[in-house]
C-alpha cells in the first residue's frame, strides 16, 4: 500500500457554530492536506495523541486512509470487487428478486466508480457494465458468462482497489458523487440516490460485521440522505370524465381490448396494484350471480406477481410470486367490488371462459399478462384520448395513477382513512403522507367549522 514519512502535524482548529463547536484535527502527508472534525476538544486532542505517538515512532502513514500503518484495518487484504461479490451472494437468499437487480446495479456502479484505471479501449462500457450487472453480480448466472465476459470481469478485478479506499473520505464521496449522475451526466432522481445509499449502507456494515471494515464510512447524520416525497402529484390524477374516455379506448383495441378493459376498470374501481390484479384467479372474485342486479361482490387480494426477469427470479420465470407488501408472507385483504365493476367482471368470465383456477386476467396464451402489454396499452390510450398538452402532463403518465386516483376518490367520498388504507393494503401513517395533498372537495365545509369556533371577543377601548 502507498505510504509516506513526510509527516506535517497542525494545531488543532477550533470552529464555534450557532448550535455547536468542531474541534478538527489536522495533518499533513506529502502535501495533502487531511482532516478529521470532533464535537469535543478532549476527543480531538485523544485523536491528535495518537497520530504524534505514532510519527514520533516513525511509523508510515498510509496515502489512502491518512492514518497510521498501524490503524489500518483488515481492508488492506481484500479486494472491493471480492467483497463486492461475496456480498451480493449473501444478499441473494435474503431478498427478492426486484432487490437484487438493485443491488446489482449499486454495485456496478460503484466498482466502475473504484476502478484504478481508465477502462481500455478494447472494452466497451456497455459490454463493462453487462458483465458486473448481469454476471458477476448475479450469483445465478456467474458459471454462465462467455469467455469474453471473464476476461472482462478478470481485468476487473486486477484494477479495483482494495477495501481499504473505503476509509479515505475523499474516495467515498467521489464514489457518491459518481452514484448521483446518470450516463449522461445529469443528476439521478433523489428517490434513486436514497436506495443506493441505502444499498450502500447495507454493504459497509456488512463490511462491519466481517470485521474487513472498522467502522461504516459513508456519511451520517442530517443532510447525508435526500429528502424525498412520497406524496402523490395532484396533477397525475385522472378525472371520472378522461378516466371513461381512456377505458373505452382500451375496450375498442383490435387485440386483447375486452379483456385489457377488465383490467383497468379493476385498476380504477378497486385500486389494486398492477403486480396484485395479474395475480388474481376467477376463485379470487366473490361476484353475485347474473340473475342478482346492481349487487356488490368481493374480491380477495392474497398474492402479488411483479414482473422482474428470469434471470432474477429462483424460478427463472418472469414473474416472481409474493406475498402482499408491507403484511406477512400468508396475509390476506378483500375488497367491495362496485356493481359497476361486478357486471364487467362476470361479462368477462363469461365471455372468455374462464375456470375457477384459472387466472382472471390472462395474455393472449393463457399465461401471465405481461406487463409491457399492460404499459403499451395504457400509452396507446393516453395518445389517443388526450391532447398532445395533456400527454406530456403527468396526467394519468403511469399505470399505477389508476390505484392513486381510485384511493384519492375513496379519501374525498368521506371513507374513513382507516378503510381505505385496510382496501388498500397501506399502513394509515402511510395512507395520510401520500395523499393528504390530494384530499379536496371539503374546505368550504372546514372553514364554516372554524368560523363557527368565534372570533375574539370585543374588549373595547
Amino acid at each position: 500500500m502507498d505510504s509516506t514519512f513526510n509527516i506535517k502535524l497542525w494545531k488543532t482548529s477550533v470552529y464555534k457554530g450557532a448550535r455547536k463547536t468542531t474541534h478538527t484535527v489536522r495533518w499533513e502527508l506529502d502535501g495533502r492536506e487531511w482532516r478529521q472534525p470532533f464535537g469535543t476538544a478532549a476527543l480531538a486532542e485523544s485523536f491528535r495523541s495518537q497520530l504524534v505517538v505514532a510519527a514520533r515512532r516513525g511509523e508510515a502513514f498510509s496515502t489512502t486512509t491518512g492514518r497510521p500503518l498501524s490503524q489500518q484495518s483488515a481492508a488492506n487484504a481484500v479486494d472491493w470487487y471480492g467483497f463486492a461479490v461475496q456480498f451480493a451472494d449473501a444478499q441473494w437468499a435474503r431478498t427478492s428478486a426486484n432487490n437484487r437487480k438493485v443491488v446489482a446495479k449499486v454495485l456496478m456502479a460503484s466498482t466502475i466508480a473504484l476502478l484504478r484505471a481508465p477502462v481500455p479501449s478494447h472494452i466497451a462500457v456497455v459490454d463493462l457494465r453487462t458483465a458486473l450487472r448481469e454476471f458477476a453480480f448475479n450469483m445465478k448466472r456467474r458459471d454462465q458468462a462467455a469467455p469474453e465476459t471473464i476476461a472482462i470481469l478478470r481485468w476487473v478485478e486486477r484494477n479495483t482497489p482494495s477495501m481499504a479506499a473505503w476509509e479515505g473520505p475523499a474516495k467515498v464521496e467521489a464514489v457518491l458523487s459518481a452514484l448521483s449522475a446518470k450516463l449522461d451526466g445529469k443528476p439521478v432522481a433523489l428517490s434513486s440516490v436514497k436506495r443506493t445509499t441505502r444499498v450502500l449502507n447495507v454493504a459497509m456494515e456488512y463490511a462491519v460485521k466481517q470485521r474487513i471494515l472498522r467502522e461504516n464510512p459513508l456519511p451520517k447524520g442530517r443532510g447525508t440522505s435526500p429528502k424525498t416525497s412520497s406524496a402523490v402529484d395532484k396533477r397525475s390524477l385522472v378525472n371520472p370524465q378522461q378516466a371513461a374516455l381512456l377505458l373505452d379506448a382500451i375496450r375498442r383495441r383490435p387485440r386483447g381490448g375486452e379483456r385489457l378493459h377488465a383490467l383497468f376498470a379493476t385498476l380504477y374501481y378497486l385500486g389494486l396494484r398492477p403486480e396484485e390484479a395479474v395475480a388474481l384467479a376467477v376463485s379470487d372474485a366473490r361476484l353475485p350471480v347474473e340473475g342478482d342486479v346492481d349487487q356488490w361482490g368481493e374480491l380477495l387480494i392474497h398474492t402479488a406477481q411483479p414482473e422482474v426477469g428470469g434471470n432474477w427470479t429462483d424460478s427463472g420465470e418472469i414473474h416472481e410470486e409474493r406475498g402482499l407488501k408491507g403484511r406477512a408472507a400468508d396475509d390476506m385483504r378483500s375488497v367491495p367490488c362496485r356493481p359497476a365493476l361486478t357486471r364487467i367482471l362476470r361479462e368477462h368470465v363469461e365471455r372468455e371462459g374462464l375456470k375457477p383456477g384459472d387466472l382472471l386476467f390472462q395474455g393472449e396464451k393463457g399465461d401471465m399478462l405481461a406487463g409491457s402489454v399492460i404499459r403499451r396499452a395504457w400509452r396507446t390510450a393516453r395518445e389517443k384520448v388526450l391532447t398532445p398538452h395533456e400527454f406530456e402532463s403527468p396526467l394519468g403518465r403511469r399505470v399505477y395513477d389508476l390505484r392513486n386516483t381510485c384511493l384519492t376518490n375513496w379519501l374525498n367520498g368521506g371513507i374513513p382513512p382507516a378503510q381505505v388504507a385496510d382496501w388498500a393494503g397501506n399502513s394509515v401513517p402511510v395512507l395520510l403522507a401520500t395523499y393528504a395533498r390530494c384530499i379536496d372537495g371539503q374546505l368550504a365545509d372546514m372553514k364554516r367549522r372554524i368560523e363557527e369556533g368565534g372570533d375574539l371577543p370585543d374588549v373595547g377601548a
